[in-house]
């Protein structure tokens, strides 16, 4: 059973180390075919291809942890929302718009910024 995962965690190993090389050549080409005649900037290296790849992922793409982990906290939200009170739903919704939205935004006596 456990030579099983074995082979399973070397495949999928794999398979990662020739997507990551897959898309830093694209990386690479991408960026030296057009960068240079675009706005005049220099070739890059398979390296700083990969960099490339890693920032733009750090910066866009975050790092959100396990697929299904947005799904799983939507649900727990769901079934939290379901068993308040409709004061503590009024108080939630309070504390959020405290946190998200600016009080110079919110019109005067209005507690939604939709309305403002």
């Amino acid at each position: 059973m456990k030579a099983r995962w074995v082979k399973r965690g070397v495949k999928v190993g794999m398979i990662g180390v020739m997507a990551v090389a897959v898309f830093g050549f694209l990386v690479m080409s991408l960026w030296n075919w057009l960068a240079p005649a675009v706005f005049g900037l220099h070739t890059i290296t398979f390296g700083q291809a990969i960099g490339i790849l890693i920032l733009s992922k750090i910066l866009f793409g975050g790092f959100r942890g396990r697929p299904g982990y947005r799904a799983h906290w939507r649900h727990r939200m769901s079934q939290r929302w379901q068993q308040m009170t409709p004061e503590e739903r009024e108080k939630f919704r309070q504390g959020m718009l405290s946190r998200c939205v600016r009080s110079d935004f919110v019109a005067e006596g209005s507690s939604d910024p939709r309305n403002a």
